[in-house]
């Protein structure tokens, strides 16, 4: 059986959802990062009964509600497998795309729909390659920031699926780059 690439093989792995959560549950919504299933509770809308997810999002507190009828169309996943992690690492290790004769604000714009895809292998990517222009050339302001979002949301998802400390995670992580 001929090997797939990384990213095609690893895309179609996180792109598998579950499509019922639990009071309790972490799971990682797209470009917010992971939180708790907090409750699941029904509202009328229109007079129509529907459920929905309360779901708080472990870095700042902000609470998402995502019906959850739509838990597959917003992105909504569990959080990777500790055993996904090294193929997480292998797209960070990878070599950069050239992006040479792009604009910062396509490049932007590029990016910023890989983070919302939701897969942390897109958002590795952007991480990857943002890292890797920063060590050539300064970046722009947006770019600065899609980097530290990028991080962030690699940082969170990582560390809960190895089941360790954040700053733990970081290290590792500048790690790969030395």
């Amino acid at each position: 059986m001929a090997k797939q690439s990384g990213t095609t093989k690893a895309k179609e792995t996180s792109k598998s959802t579950k499509t019922a959560f639990s009071k309790g549950d972490m799971a990682v919504y797209p470009a917010h990062g992971v939180g708790c299933i907090e409750s699941i509770e029904s509202q009328e809308i229109n007079g129509d009964t529907m459920n929905f997810y309360m779901m708080k999002i472990v870095e700042n507190g902000m609470t998402i509600m995502i019906p959850t009828s739509n838990v597959e169309s917003v992105g909504l996943r569990e959080v990777i497998p500790e055993t996904e992690v090294p193929q997480v690492y292998e797209v960070m290790q990878k070599k950069a795309q050239a992006c040479d004769n792009q604009t910062w604000n396509r490049r932007y714009r590029e990016y910023m729909d890989k983070i919302k895809t939701g897969s942390i292998y897109d958002v590795a990517e952007v991480f990857r390659d943002l890292f890797q222009l920063k060590l050539e050339k300064d970046l722009s302001f947006g770019e600065r920031k899609l980097l530290d979002t990028a991080q962030n949301l690699l940082v969170q998802e990582l560390s809960m699926a190895k089941d360790v400390d954040e700053a733990h995670m970081i290290k590792e992580i500048e790690n790969l780059f030395n």
